[in-house]
């Protein structure tokens, strides 16, 4: 299965969380780079590192963005786990993935918690973790 559609079916009400982190681990993902650096945004004190299932996805964020449909936006093909294994870890503060967000019914948020990012850096981790 796909990670699309299992996003689709946790929306559903009839998808397994634990199948869908496993989807979100081996998909690979598109994130835009601005100036070098992973585009995000930020939203209750977490950084969320936006990142898109195909190109397709990705225009439709750029347009909403109100980017020139002209311009080419750079972005890195990386695997959901090497993000948040490899990529979160180094970053500052609590940061998530932001799926898909310029798709009103196919987004999906996968926050810092244990399970989804390294337990050192995950907000739920209590004393475990560096309590980003």
């Amino acid at each position: 299965m796909e990670l699309t559609e299992e996003i689709a079916r946790v929306r559903a009400g009839d998808g397994d969380p634990g199948r869908l982190v496993g989807e979100f681990r081996r998909a690979v993902l598109l994130v835009p780079v601005v100036d070098g650096g992973l585009m995000s945004g930020f939203q209750g004190g977490i950084r969320w590192i936006y990142a898109f299932t195909d190109e397709a996805a990705l225009a439709r964020f750029a347009v909403k963005r109100g980017m020139p449909a002209t311009e080419e936006l750079e972005f890195l093909a990386i695997l959901g786990a090497r993000l948040v294994d490899g990529v979160v870890p180094g970053l500052d503060g609590p940061t998530g993935v932001a799926v898909d967000v310029a798709d009103e019914d196919g987004a999906m948020l996968f926050p810092p918690v244990s399970g989804i990012v390294p337990d050192a850096v995950a907000v739920d981790a209590g004393t475990e973790g560096d309590g980003r």
